[in-house]
This record gives C-alpha cells, structure tokens and sequence, in this order.
C-alpha cells in the first residue's frame, strides 16, 4: 500500500480519535441546545433589542395609549368617597311642622341633647306628640315652648338636612343617617368584593380573547355599572350597580399596563410600571379638582364616567399583544405588528425570526403528543418549611401594604379642613415616592427599604394618638407622610415577591398573596367606619397593622445582588442561612459576581462566566463531523442557544413583570 486509493486519489489524512470523538461531543451539545431551542416557546425579550425594546412605536403607545388608560381606574375607585358626603346637621323631619322655618321647626319639634359638655339638636329622634291636637290648642305666635318631658320617637318620616356645605349625596336622598349610616360603608364593601372577582374573570377573558377584546369589554362593564349608579333610585340599586364597577378595577387598569409590559424590552419595565403608577395617581388628582367643582353626586357619576366613551376611538389604534397572538399560533397578525414595530422604529425584522416562527408554528400544529408537566399549586408553596414561612411573610406584607394603602387613601377627605384639598394632598405625595423609590431599591435593596417604609408610615400614623383634638394640621401632615412612605413600600412590594418566588412558582405565588392581600380591602371600609365617632382611631389600627407588616418583613432574604431560585428545590435553599444580624444590614453585599441578565445577553462578548465553554457556538461558524461544511448563525439563533446557558441565572436589577403563562403571556395581578 503507498497511501493512495485504488483509483490513484490520495486518501484523506485520517484525525486522531480524541479530535473525532470532541466534535462527536460537540456536534451532540449543538444537536441538543438545538433540540431544546425547538422544544420550549419563543421568547419576544430576545427579539425586541433587535427591532428596539423601547423605540418611537412603544413610546407612542405608552404615552398616547397605554397611560391614559389607567386614568378611569381611579376616577372609578374613589369618586365613591364623594357621592357618600354626609351633611354636618340633619334632623328628624316633621311634615305637621312644614309651613314653619327650619329653625322653628328644630325648636318645636327636635329635644336637645349634651355631646361632651355642648348642647345640641338630636339627629335620630323627634317628640312624639301629635302635631295636629298642639298646634290647634296652642297660640304658637305668643312663644310657644316644647315640654322637655315629652316622649320621644325615631324619625319615622325621614330627615332634613342643612345643604349649605354639602349639597348632594347619596346620604340625603337615600336618608342613610343614623341607624342607616354604615350603609355607605357597606358600599365601598361592595365595590371592593368586585374586585377579585373581576380580576379572575377579566383574567380568563384577558387570556382567551385576546388583550384588546378584554380590555374594551372591562371599560364597557365599568361604564354600565357607572350609568346604573347615576340612575339609581335606592340605596341597594346604588350598591349593586358599586360591585358592577368593582368587577372592573384594578383590572381596567391592568390590562393596558400589561399591553405595555410586554411590548417594551425587560429593560424598561420598571420604568413603565412606575410611569403607570404615576399616571394612575394623576387621574386621583384630577380627580379631586373634579368634585370640588361638581357637587352633585349623579352630575359627579357621570362626569367621571361618560368622557371614557371616547375611550372606544382606541379600538382603531390599539394594537392585540404580540405575545399572546405568538401564544395562541396566530403567526400572520404577530408578524404584521412586530413588522409595524420595527418599521417604526426604524429598523429591520429578520429574515430568521421569520422562518424560526413559521417552523415553531407548523410544528405545533403536527405535534400529536405534548409534553406532560407536573401541575405546580399554591399548597406547593408549603410542603417545605422555608418557602412556607416565606409566603406567609410575603402574603401578610402584601396584605399590610395593600390595606394600608387603600385605607389611607380612602380616609384622606375625613382630615384636614378641606376634603378637597386634604384628597389632593394625598394623591400628591405619591408621586415623589414613586421617583425616590425608583432609585433606592437597585442601590439599597428591596427588604430593609420596604420594611423602614412600613415601620415609619406606621409610625407617624400611630403618634397622632398625642396630638390634641384641634391639631388638625399637625395631623393631616402626619397622615400625608405616612401616605407617602406606604405608596414607596407598595411599590416595592410588587418585584420583591416576584425575585423571592421561585421562577418555577412566581405566577402562583404572585397570584395567591395578592389574592389573600386584597381580601383586606373588604375589612378596610369598617376600619375607617370607626373614625365617625374618634377620628384618630383608624389611625392607629392601620399604623399597627403597618409597624407589625414592617418587622415580619426582615425575617425575608435580600434579593439584591443574589443569584434567584429558580425551582422549588433552590428556593427552599435561598434564605435558608438567614442569620439575625442581616436585620441590621441596611446595604447588602454584592455575593453575586455578575451583573443581570439582560446584561449578559447585551454583551456577546462577555467571557466573564464562559459562556463560550458552555455553548462552543457564539463564532459566527461551526464544523461538522461529515467535512468542512460550516453554517453561519444569525444574532437572534446566537441569543437563544446562548440563553440555554444561562438557564440558572437571573436578573439582578430590578424588573417588575406581572405574572406570567408558561408560554411567557402575561396575566392580570390583584394589585393597584
């Protein structure tokens, strides 16, 4: 043999069997990253830094669209407040005495009673004579007098009420006074009692229909119950048209915050949710200078209500979620908007996402079996004791945050001398939170924040037990600072669940404390209830519920600068080595030597943890073990084998998404 085949060619230099069996292992870890690639579903995040994460196009849509769709969500929530104003001085009405003044009328017919030490005219009862046989034996214009001895009786034919202040209400025409006057509190109780019911149902529809179809079927729903509330002629039409509205919020403000969430890239979602939350305060500013002018609660419904009608013009601009058209297979409607996106972004759809989506597509629909997985539910959240006292820990912090905040929201025109002012006041202080809270929860952490912002709004709510009954500046300002820190914590709140949540279980866990949470704002109306009668006692009860939310929450790990779990095994291990001394700890310390994950992928020349090790493809070739045949990779096909690297990594800045579908849609939260 002289080293030539038979037909005289000479035989190809034949590789050493290590080289032979590295690319064999090589070519297996390609076949396999691409497998996986095939197998899970496409993820918009690796996508959009291409075609921009937050270009012209999702600037237009945030600001034109998405934010002013928040607005109705607190018109909505709290216009309530002002249609219950109850007059300062009502009495019992005597229709025998009504050819008399108001003043004689009180004289006649109201006995006066001693409130600490002043004599007043009673609000409930009447002398119970008969008006007929006295005034027909009685010279009433040589001064006549009551007998303070006479019997006295409930006010059985209604009230009068003194309208110089208050004008309208819903207390004067449906009489809700006296033994009546915790209806209205029994209202708020009904608008409240919608609102996780219309999460879950707006949820499925949001799921199944499509965002845009939800969201215009929840301002529809809002403005029936609306319309019915301005027609009512009872009390409990009054209330049952509040549950109509309820249905609707938060949900009517969710739902754009989602079109908004998963149209910008991972980057600027923190950005956007404190945008919407600043533009969800606005509406409760506006609406404010809104019942100062409008007195009368039908005109107050229907000024608050009937503007969003123009709202419906959105249906010729609003765009369906590309995500949850990817989700549901509906390959040419996502392509035309991502095309939309890009062009107004002024850049390009690849040619590869292209044809990686039509091949995602068609192999959903020619797949017979689907992978089976393990159905994860709340009680799994509780089998092992770490995660177990972690969701209680997160569950009862999200429910003082939430009840606290809606309870000081909701108490804000009973303080201060203008209600007016006071409920401006108190939509105001927001805003500045929301900016210093933005900046400190990536630099300070999330724990220690959160829990000194609910240990100080508690606080300064709990002192105003010392001040004096006419310290009612001193008090509104307390209350205003105590406001301000409770909306920083609740913002918080949102993403710290989220990272301490394993990724396996975040929607559950996320879905569930928010849940149990929001059943607080069915108690909260009775506590402010509590303040007819000593105006600082809910105060206290909501400054103890926070101080108490405060201390538990230090039991939590920190979150900042760690490596997150990402299934129930590793979350069992995540602050398990929780010692007393990180209670002290106000900055934690960098433990993780990356940065986030956006980071990573934005940076495809990062060797800081290897990646190349991981996955030998981010050169634009690669070699087959059959010969010399090489196949260039686009960006996006480096991204996704790239990410099947990082499968253990997390972000470290702060990212607040909602929760989220396996297929990576987003859902509707119990959270405003």
């Amino acid at each position: 043999m002289n080293g030539k085949k038979c037909d005289g060619s000479p035989k190809p230099k034949m590789k050493p069997t290590s080289e032979v069996v590295k690319e064999e292992e090589e070519d297996a870890e390609i076949l396999e990253s691409e497998k996986m690639v095939s197998e899970e579903p496409f993820d918009l995040d690796e996508l959009l830094p291409v075609i921009g994460e937050f270009g012209r196009y999702q600037k237009l849509l945030l600001w034109l669209i998405c934010l002013p769709a928040c607005i109705p969500c607190g018109f909505c929530a709290f216009n309530q407040l002002f249609m219950t104003d109850v007059p300062e001085q009502y009495w019992c009405r005597v229709p025998e005495l009504e050819n008399f003044t108001a003043d004689e009328r009180k004289m006649y017919a109201i006995p006066m009673i001693e409130n600490d030490g002043v004599e007043s005219y009673s609000k409930c009862s009447r002398y119970a004579v008969d008006w007929k046989e006295i005034l027909n034996y009685s010279d009433v214009d040589d001064g006549f007098a009551p007998n303070s001895s006479w019997p006295t009786e409930p006010c059985l034919d209604g009230w009068e009420y003194n309208k110089t202040v208050v004008q309208s209400s819903i207390v004067i025409d449906f009489n809700l006074v006296c033994d009546y006057d915790i209806y209205p509190t029994l209202g708020l109780v009904a608008l409240n009692t919608g609102g996780p019911v219309g999460v879950y149902l707006f949820g499925l529809l949001n799921d199944r229909t499509g965002r845009r179809i939800s969201y215009f079927s929840c301002l529809a729903t809002l403005l029936l119950g609306s319309f019915i509330t301005a027609a009512s002629t009872s009390f409990w039409m009054w209330a049952f048209s509040r549950v109509i509205v309820g249905l609707t919020i938060p949900a009517v403000y969710q739902i754009p915050f989602i079109i908004a969430l998963e149209l910008v890239g991972p980057n600027y979602r923190s950005f956007v949710t404190v945008m919407t939350c600043t533009f969800y305060t606005f509406g409760i500013m506006m609406l404010a200078g809104v019942t100062y002018l409008i007195r009368d609660w039908v005109e107050l419904t229907l000024y608050t209500s009937v503007p969003f009608l123009l709202y419906f013009l959105y249906l010729l601009v609003m765009p369906e979620s590309p995500r949850w058209l990817l989700m549901k297979g509906k390959l040419e409607e996502a392509l035309q908007i991502l095309e939309t996106m890009a062009r107004v972004n002024g850049k390009q759809l690849p040619d590869s996402f292209r044809k990686r989506l039509q091949q995602r597509v068609l192999a959903e629909k020619s797949r017979t079996t689907k992978r089976t997985e393990t159905s994860i539910g709340a009680f799994d959240l509780c089998k092992t004791p770490n995660m177990r006292l972690k969701t209680i820990l997160i569950t009862l912090n999200w429910f003082a945050n939430e009840t606290v905040y809606l309870g000081l929201s909701y108490y804000g025109p009973s303080l201060g001398e203008n209600q007016y002012l006071s409920f401006f006041l108190s939509s105001l202080v927001e805003i500045p939170s929301y900016i210093i809270c933005w900046i400190i929860m990536d630099r300070w952490g999330r724990r220690w924040p959160m829990c000194l912002l609910m240990i100080l709004s508690g606080i300064s709510c709990i002192v105003t037990v010392v001040l004096s009954e006419d310290a009612v500046t001193e008090t509104l300002i307390l209350y205003l600072l105590s406001k301000s820190m409770i909306s920083a914590s609740f913002l918080i709140i949102y993403p710290f669940a989220g990272e301490l949540y394993p990724t396996q279980v975040r929607g559950v866990g996320i879905g569930t404390s928010s849940y149990i949470g929001g059943l607080g704002l069915i108690v909260i109306p009775f506590i402010t209830y509590l303040g007819k009668d000593n105006l600082r006692l809910p105060l206290v009860i909501m400054g103890c519920v926070s101080v108490l939310g405060g201390f538990t929450g230090l039991r939590l790990p920190e979150t900042l600068h760690h490596r997150l779990p990402q299934t129930l095994e590793e979350g069992e291990l995540f602050g398990q080595d929780w010692t007393f001394d990180e209670c002290f700890r106000c900055i934690p310390i960098k433990k993780s030597p990356v940065g986030s994950y956006e980071n990573l992928s934005h940076d495809p020349s990062d060797t800081a943890l290897e990646l190349n090790a991981a996955v030998p493809i981010n050169a634009s070739t690669y070699a087959t073990g059959s010969g010399s045949c090489s196949t260039e990779r686009t960006p996006l096909e480096i991204a996704r084998i790239r990410r099947q690297s990082m499968k253990r990594l997390v972000r470290q800045a702060s990212t607040m998404d909602t929760q989220k579908t396996k297929d990576g849609a987003m859902q509707l939260t119990y959270w405003f």
